[in-house]
């Protein structure tokens, strides 16, 4: 690997990315809006049940581990640059559909819906966007570019989830919804000026159920047959194993007596510090990332740090020095995201690239969604209070932190040192 190019350099050299990463942020900012719209909703229709507050949580992660083996292909098979318009432009409608409609208000029912649909097109824009960076970047870039891309993530995480929770407080979901619209209809519009990318209309061939069922197992072939990428192709999943509980636990946390007396508000200054943490991880780690000697230990020591964090979480009471725990635990989380992408686009050639993206987030959203009902359902069934889930949940990823290092570090040092 030769010498990484700078966070700054990187933004003025290269157009197209710096108009896919500006594109983001708008889309990504718009998106939290809706995101808290959702929790609120759930919340509001339930009584604040945790259990039916984590069905948003499972009805998205569920909804996307579904979809993006499917999208991956797709994004192996068309212009991953039409996919993202795609899938801004699929957001932008169903939701003047539901504004329109007023069906947001209708119940329980119909929240899960609105995530599902919702996250449906979101399913087509990440692993087109996973699978297209590599084309726009090249070597000494693609590392700096993705932990720039998760840390602009983070910041719209930041900033969406703090203004949209003030937004909802002060003038409510509707107008928080009708924001979220023009995100999309504006990023949309800036993601049509990049280059196409992916393989040539001539390469395609047809688009059969059966053609796309062969693609999409020939993509598990090919990451199962390359041990470099089955063992990376996991790495998310180990965070998430505790981490789709451990959002749930934000969500619960931000309703906690004496954390804010707006639950909109609160819940967004919780996603407030997650973003900006999982943001300064890989920013600031990108050294550590970038050690090859480290390398083969990062991604599981990454994850037993966030364990870590909240196992503390769960000591302390709810304040400022929490508020700092939470925000070194994701800064953690996000090295762990993106070193494996990293790794992941590496190891894969450009043909496969997609079906790569959709195997890896089919891995962290399903387990992100298992790990959400069974948070919302300890704590339902009162089988432990929440501090108890918080701990367990920091337990759980330190466990697997140590399973990787005995059982993973030692190979991937070994192809490092080849």
């Amino acid at each position: 690997m030769g010498k990484q190019i700078g966070y700054m350099q990187l933004l003025r050299q290269n157009k197209e990315f710096r108009r896919l990463f500006i594109a983001n942020e708008i889309s990504f900012i718009g998106d939290w809006f809706t995101v808290i719209a959702l929790f609120i909703l759930a919340g509001d229709a339930s009584g604040d049940s945790p259990l039916a507050i984590a069905g948003v949580l499972a009805s998205r992660s569920f909804s996307l581990a579904l979809f993006t083996p499917f999208t991956g292909m797709l994004a192996d098979r068309f212009s991953r640059r039409g996919l993202m318009v795609l899938a801004n432009v699929l957001s932008f409608g169903i939701l003047i559909v539901v504004l329109l409609t007023g069906v947001h208000k209708t119940g329980l029912v119909s929240v899960y819906a609105l995530a599902v649909v919702i996250v449906a097109a979101r399913a087509v824009h990440d692993p087109a966007e996973y699978a297209y960076l590599p084309n726009i970047c090249d070597e000494n870039e693609l590392l700096t570019a993705n932990a720039l891309a998760s840390g602009g993530w983070s910041v719209a995480l930041g900033i969406g989830a703090a203004i949209g929770g003030i937004t909802i407080a002060e003038f409510g979901i509707t107008t928080a919804l009708w924001i979220d619209t023009t995100t999309f209809l504006v990023a949309a519009l800036m993601l049509s000026m990049l280059p196409h990318g992916g393989p040539d209309a001539s390469e395609r061939g047809a688009t059969t159920p059966r053609v796309v069922f062969h693609e999409m197992v020939g993509g598990w072939k090919y990451i199962l047959r390359s041990p470099p990428l089955r063992r990376v192709v996991f790495a998310k999943g180990l965070w998430a194993s505790g981490g789709g509980a451990q959002i749930l636990i934000l969500i619960l946390i931000s309703a906690e007596e004496g954390f804010g007396e707006i639950a909109a508000g609160a819940i967004g200054v919780l996603f407030m510090v997650r973003g900006f943490g999982s943001g300064f991880g890989p920013i600031a780690g990108r050294p550590l990332m970038a050690n090859m000697r480290l390398r083969p230990y990062l991604l599981g020591l990454a994850v037993g740090t966030c364990g870590a964090f909240y196992v503390g979480v769960s000591l302390v009471e709810w304040g400022g020095f929490m508020l700092v725990l939470i925000f070194l635990a994701h800064a953690a989380s996000g090295l762990n995201w993106v070193l494996s992408t990293t790794l992941l686009q590496e190891r894969s050639a450009d043909e496969w690239r997609g079906r790569v993206a959709g195997t890896d987030h089919f891995v962290i959203t399903l387990m992100m969604g298992i790990s959400a009902v069974a948070g919302g359902y300890i704590l339902t069934e009162n089988i432990l209070d929440l501090r108890e889930l918080i701990a367990v949940t920091g337990l759980v990823q330190i466990t697997l932190c140590i399973l990787w290092i005995a059982l993973v570090s030692g190979p991937e040092k070994r192809m490092l040192q080849a």
